[in-house]
Order: structure tokens, then C-alpha cells, then sequence
């Protein structure tokens, strides 16, 4: 028999349940605008009936409706999909920062620029061959050389800096996975606890879904989820968090990287020691950033390591202004720095300066090491200077006549200079920028021809053949600043040599530009065929490692611009589930509202119902 009161027990369900709805729905609307909230909905079943009689039979009666659970609605494959593509969006992100600062470093567009600063070492060089003695176009050189290595050597340092601060950035990415990863444990614990009861941790779960990506712009990541309802996510085959376990990301002691002059770090697991490589995010871009800073420190040591080794033997190929042009080749050297005309008087050699190094130290002789890519400075003393004449043969048999200028001293010391080490070494020599030494710039060209008396007549030796010297043209001639101007904007297979360079310590020589490139050795390297640029010149290698950068920059904006439409067709994605629709939720407001009024009222007639049967009926039963 259904009981007096069951019509009160259904409509306080009834009440009961509209008002779950409603505080459901003031929950959505009130955190329409928390970041990470899922929409929840109240999911309600109709309770069970009771059987009564009736003159037809038994039937069935409702008793009203029940919440089974609330409900948070959530796209778990959109989810994975965000996880996975904002990885990428922020590895393109942080790649993007790089570059922009990368671009900056190396901007012209206000002329103080490296690209400006080798117009202007070319200009000046190209100045100074038209009049070598001109001393206002000499300390241009000087000057324009000066601007070139201190460009350089401030955009290493810019680049140095650049590096730095990225380590600085991962430091602060490290903190932030080991904070985001201490909170997923946490949230894991709680949300087990909470879920063992029977109660859904639903804006708990909504804090971890948020945790979770806000650690996906960091790595890359899978999620799984167990039975207790604990995550557990990998990175790059490591289970950084397992349920109410963890591992810890920790910056490794600073290792001193000699090539860049930084100190280089690495990211390892604390509780294993291992380094963590992720294959995506920003931690991942952070990594690469610092390898493509470290290559563009490269390129500028390896300019700085052409000066020093090719643009050194081209100018010890040419002859000052100073000293007296005249005999330069009559003069040998016995061992003690003198020069003789003859095998009984000696004499100071009073020529103009040759075999001089423009760039670095001048008591050190650079040569590049193709094979370890470096460039070997040996340090020398008691460095002499010597003149002589190279014979060739042509294919025609003709013979060809080339000075020859060996530099022979004691070798002291040799370092292999690598990166910021070869741009520290470059400076215009300190014998030229010394006063006075302008002028032993070597514009000049040496030249071989046959000896000539006073008088002009031509001097031939015993035999009738002709004698031949070593000369420079005269003061005027700037014939090898000219083709020192060609090493800049000229491919080095159009660059010729006018004399032949040997440096020797005595015993065997270590650079021989007389030496044919398939004769090259280990230890016997020709400055003019195996060199830092190759066979571009410095100018063609800047403007492409520029346009290169260019090139790589725009690239990469084209895609960080398609990754961002994708992010954000996912984030519509995902909103369209668990985002909270106003005009849904004030719907879902007056529809529960009018519910609860609904079940009200009947509860209020039923009670006036029952008022006149138990206090207006009078006594029944006695």
C-alpha cells in the first residue's frame, strides 16, 4: 500500500534535484571565466517505483528523481591534441625570440652593423691603392680596421650574451616543470582520496588537466591515466610522474666551454644522473637556440681567422712606404739580423717593411688548420725577414719570376685558437698602429726584374744572362692594397698572389705558399687554398650566413603562424565541450528554476491536501 506521505517524498526529491541543477549551474556561470574549467552538469535518474493496487491490477507508481553524480564535460582526445601541438607552438615560439634577437645582432639597417663596417674596411683598403703614400687614406685603413674587428668582436659578445641568457631561461624552465610536476603529485593524491568515496573530484581534475598544459609548452608528453584516476606522464621515453611519484630535473655544474668563452650546462634527472633530451617545447628550442648561437659564433671566428691567416699572407706579400726602395735583394742575412752587400761589410737593411703581419701579434705567425678547422698561432722570436726569387716553369717553358719573402725566427710557442679565442686574437698589428706606423701598411707590390746599373744599362752576369732583384714600385703604387681589397668582395679563385710566403723556425718550414695544393701536409698548410671561408669571399660568406638567417627566420614564422591557427581550432575544440555557453547556462537557470517553483507548490498542495484530511474529517474509527 503506497503511503500517505510517498506524494511529499517525491516532490522533495524533486526540489532536491533542481537544486543541485541550480547550484550546478551558478557553479558554471560563476567560473565562466576560471582558466581550465570544464563545464558540469547534474546527471538525474527517475528513482524506483512503488507497486500499488488498483482496481485494474498493480501498477506502477514513480517515487520522484535522484542525482546519480555530477559531471564534467571533457574531450580527452582534444585534450591530447592540445598537449601534443603546443609542444610544437612553443618550441617555434622560443625559436622565434632567438631569432629576433639573433636579427638584431646583425642588423645594418643603421650602419653600425658588421655588413657596414667590412663596406667601409674595403673602402678604405680600395682608397689606398689609388695613392699608397697618401697618409690621411693610411690611417683611414687603420681606422676602418679598428670598426671592423671591434664589430665583430661586439657582435660575439652579443651573441655570447644571447647564450648566457637562454641558460638563464632554461634555469627558470627547469623550476618550473619540477613546480608543475610537485603539483601533479599532489592533485593525483588528493584526487584518489576524494574519488575512493564516491565523490567526483571534478575541479580537481580540472587543476591537473590545467597543470598538464601548462607543462606541455615545456616537453613534449604523453598522458595515461589509471584505474585510481592518477596520471602518469612520459616525456621522451621517461616517466617524469607515476601516480604519487616524480623525478626531478636539476641544471648540471657549469662546464667550461673554451671554443664559445661560456659556460655551457646540461639538463639532467636528479635521481639518475642522466641527461634529459626532450624532443619538443620550449625547454627543447632553449637547446637548439644555444647550438645555432654557437654557429653563428663560427662564422664570425671564422672571418676573424681569414684576416688573421689569408689577409696576413696577402699583406706580407706587399712593401711599405718607409726605408729606401733601393737593392732590397742585394742584402742576405748571416744569422745575426744584418744584411751585406758583400762578404766583408755589413750594413742595416734600410728597405721598406715587408713580411709584416696587419692583424694580431706581430711576433706570432697564424696559419689555418684545415683538418682540426682552428688556427694555429705560433708564437716566434728573433723573427728575421728575407728576400729572394722563386723560378717556375710555365706550360709554355717560359720562366716565371716570383719574389719570395721567408720569415725564420725560433719558434717559442703554438696554440690552436678556436671560436672567441681567433676573434679575440683579431686587432690591427701594434707595429702599425704605433706612431709612425702607417707607414709600414704594405700597399706596395713586390716585383722581380732584371738588375740595372745607375745608368740604366741592364747587368747580366758572367755568362751574359740577365741578373734579377727584388724591387717595389714606387711610393705611389698601391697595387697590393688593391688585392687586398679583392679578398673582400672577391671569390678567392680570382684572387692571385704576388709573392710567395714561407714562414720557418729554423729547421723546417710550417706555411709554404709556394707549396702545391696536393702537396699539402699535416703540418705544411697553404694559407691561400685551405682557409676558413674556403673560396668566398668575406664579403659573399657574411651576406650569406645573413640571408641564411633571413631565410631560416621567415621560415620559421610561416610556421609558428600555421601552428597558431591549429592551436587555436583546437582550443574551439575543446571549448565547444567543456566551455560554458551563457545563453545555455541561463536557460538551464530558468528551466531548473521553474522546477524547483513546481515541485514547491505541489509540495504545498499536497501539504494543504493532507492539512484537510487529518484536521477536517472529524474523528473516523471510533
Amino acid at each position: 500500500m503506497r503511503s500517505t506521505f510517498a506524494g511529499l517524498n517525491t516532490m522533495v526529491r524533486g526540489i532536491y534535484a533542481n537544486q543541485l541543477s541550480l547550484d550546478t549551474t551558478g557553479h558554471n556561470i560563476t567560473n565562466a571565466g576560471t582558466e581550465g574549467y570544464s563545464r558540469q552538469s547534474v546527471n538525474l535518474a527517475a528513482t524506483r517505483g512503488q507497486q500499488v493496487s488498483s482496481i485494474y491490477g498493480q501498477v506502477m507508481v514513480g517515487t520522484g528523481v535522484d542525482s546519480t553524480s555530477i559531471e564534467r564535460a571533457r574531450n580527452v582526445y582534444a585534450d591530447k591534441q592540445y598537449w601534443s601541438e603546443t609542444a610544437q607552438q612553443q618550441y617555434y615560439k622560443t625559436q622565434q625570440t632567438n631569432y629576433d634577437k639573433v636579427e638584431a645582432i646583425f642588423n645594418d639597417s643603421g650602419n653600425t652593423g658588421v655588413k657596414n663596417a667590412l663596406t667601409e674596411f674595403y673602402n678604405a683598403w680600395n682608397d689606398l691603392s689609388t695613392n699608397a703614400s697618401t697618409a690621411s687614406n693610411r690611417t683611414a685603413v687603420i681606422e676602418k680596421s679598428n670598426v671592423l674587428a671591434d664589430r665583430i668582436k661586439t657582435a660575439s659578445q652579443q651573441l655570447q650574451a644571447q647564450i648566457n641568457a637562454q641558460y638563464d631561461d632554461m634555469r627558470l624552465s627547469v623550476t618550473q616543470i619540477n613546480d608543475y610536476t610537485d603539483q601533479l603529485v599532489k592533485l593525483n593524491q588528493n584526487i584518489m582520496t576524494t574519488e575512493a568515496t564516491g565523490a567526483s573530484a571534478n575541479d580537481l581534475r580540472d587543476q591537473r588537466d590545467l597543470i598538464v598544459d601548462n607543462l606541455s609548452k615545456y616537453m613534449n608528453l604523453n598522458v595515461y591515466e589509471d584505474d585510481k584516476g592518477m596520471y602518469s606522464v612520459v616525456s621522451n621515453g621517461i616517466t617524469m610522474v607515476n601516480g604519487i611519484n616524480k623525478l626531478t630535473l636539476e641544471m648540471s655544474e657549469p662546464q667550461m666551454n673554451k671554443t664559445y668563452g661560456i659556460s655551457d650546462y646540461t639538463v639532467n634527472i636528479k635521481e639518475s644522473g642522466i641527461a634529459y633530451l626532450p624532443t619538443n617545447g620550449s625547454l627543447k628550442a632553449q637547446m637548439d637556440t644555444i647550438a645555432e648561437d654557437n654557429g653563428y659564433l663560427d662564422d664570425m671566428s671564422n672571418i676573424a681567422g681569414f684576416m688573421l691567416t689569408t689577409f696576413n699572407t696577402m699583406h706580407q706579400q706587399g712593401a711599405g712606404i718607409d726605408g729606401t726602395d733601393s737593392s732590397l735583394s742585394t742584402y742576405y742575412t748571416d744569422g745575426t739580423g744584418k744584411k751585406y752587400t758583400d762578404d766583408t761589410k755589413a750594413k742595416e737593411y734600410t728597405g721598406p717593411s715587408y713580411g709584416t703581419n696587419f692583424w694580431g701579434d706581430s711576433n706570432t705567425l697564424y696559419t689555418w688548420d684545415a683538418e682540426n678547422s682552428c688556427v694555429k698561432a705560433t708564437e716566434m722570436s728573433g723573427i728575421t725577414h728575407s728576400l729572394s726569387i722563386d723560378e717556375t716553369t710555365d706550360t709554355a717553358g717560359n720562366t716565371v719570376r716570383t719574389p719570395k719573402v721567408t720569415l725564420n725566427g725560433t719558434k717559442v710557442a703554438e696554440q690552436s685558437l678556436k671560436g672567441i679565442k681567433i676573434i679575440n686574437a683579431l686587432g690591427v698589428s701594434t707595429d702599425i698602429t704605433a706612431t709612425g706606423g702607417q707607414n709600414t701598411i704594405a700597399a706596395r707590390t713586390l716585383a722581380t726584374e732584371q738588375k740595372k746599373e745607375t745608368t740604366g744599362k741592364l747587368i747580366t752576369d758572367a755568362a751574359g744572362d740577365p741578373v734579377y732583384e727584388v724591387t717595389v714600385n714606387g711610393s705611389g703604387d698601391g697595387t697590393n692594397a688593391t688585392n687586398l681589397s679583392t679578398l673582400i668582395n672577391m671569390d678567392q679563385d680570382n684572387v692571385h698572389s704576388t709573392a710567395n710566403v714561407v714562414y720557418s723556425d729554423g729547421t723546417a718550414s710550417f706555411m709554404d705558399t709556394t707549396t702545391a695544393a696536393d702537396k699539402i701536409t699535416a703540418t705544411l698548410k697553404n694559407n691561400m687554398v685551405s682557409r676558413s671561408l674556403d673560396k668566398d669571399s668575406v664579403n659573399a660568406y657574411y651576406s650569406a650566413m645573413v640571408a641564411q638567417l633571413g631565410s631560416d627566420s621567415e621560415s620559421l614564422d610561416d610556421k609558428a603562424d600555421a601552428q597558431d591557427d591549429l592551436i587555436l581550432q583546437i582550443t574551439n575544440w575543446r571549448s565547444s565541450t567543456s566551455g560554458v555557453d551563457w545563453n545555455e547556462e541561463l536557460s538551464n537557470m530558468i528551466m531548473f528554476q521553474k522546477g524547483y517553483s513546481a515541485c514547491s507548490r505541489c509540495l504545498t498542495t499536497m501539504d494543504e491536501m493532507l492539512d484537510k484530511l487529518i484536521n477536517s474529517t472529524g474523528m473516523v474509527g471510533r
